[in-house]
């Protein structure tokens, strides 16, 4: 019972829509306009930039509270799982809740930035060096969608190196984790290959939709 109740917890915080929140203190529904996604990067786009960023940190927030913290408040140490088994699953919990939110009919936004707050939770090494390869893959793309897919690739990838010696559990999570958030983004890559995907504009840049 304990184990369910931590479980649907995550889920619950994972479900809460900051975007849809955040976005209203401006008389604006997110699901309305730009891509509809309730997420930070169509905050960032069609509302304002500080609000943008403010959803990005609630909703790593809400991935990272439920990996690192729920842990704690359960009796991890004994019976199936150990603190770092029960993170992730806290963790893949509150993704879930973010992706198929119970509060806003299960459409929700492609849970990248609950996935980066659960990976600090359960494996900082790999999320700094997909940071690292996030920043690298925006700067020279201008493309979200193909930062957080590549960052989505690499870090599942660094995990099986820095973790493996732990053993299979995370590591494979890690690549679950990955391959959700790469099939969240079908969309993108459609419009990647048709040559419409919205790339970011820069100050004194003009939009495109692709070259």
């Amino acid at each position: 019972m304990n184990f369910a109740l931590i479980l649907l917890a995550s889920y619950i915080v994972g479900a809460i829509p900051f975007a849809l929140l955040l976005a209203r203190l401006k008389g604006i529904d997110i699901r309305k306009v730009g891509s509809g996604n309730v997420g930070a990067t169509n905050v960032f786009r069609m509302v304002s930039k500080p609000l943008g960023i403010a959803t990005f940190f609630c909703d790593a927030l809400k991935g990272f509270v439920p990996a690192f913290v729920f842990p704690m408040l359960g009796k991890c140490d004994a019976g199936f799982f150990q603190c770092s088994e029960l993170g992730v699953l806290c963790g893949v919990a509150a993704i879930a809740g973010h992706n198929w939110p119970v509060f806003l009919k299960f459409k929700g936004g492609k849970g990248i930035a609950t996935s980066a707050g659960v990976l600090m939770g359960i494996a900082p090494a790999a999320v700094g060096i997909g940071l690292l390869s996030w920043i690298l893959l925006f700067a020279t793309s201008r493309y979200v969608s193909v930062a957080s897919i590549g960052a989505a690739v690499i870090v599942p990838a660094a995990g099986w190196f820095l973790y493996f010696t732990d053993g299979a559990f995370k590591p494979v999570a890690l690549i679950l984790l990955g391959a959700l958030a790469v099939w969240r983004h079908r969309s993108n890559i459609k419009r990647l290959m048709e040559g419409t995907e919205h790339r970011f504009e820069f100050r004194g840049q003009k939009s495109e939709k692709g070259r």
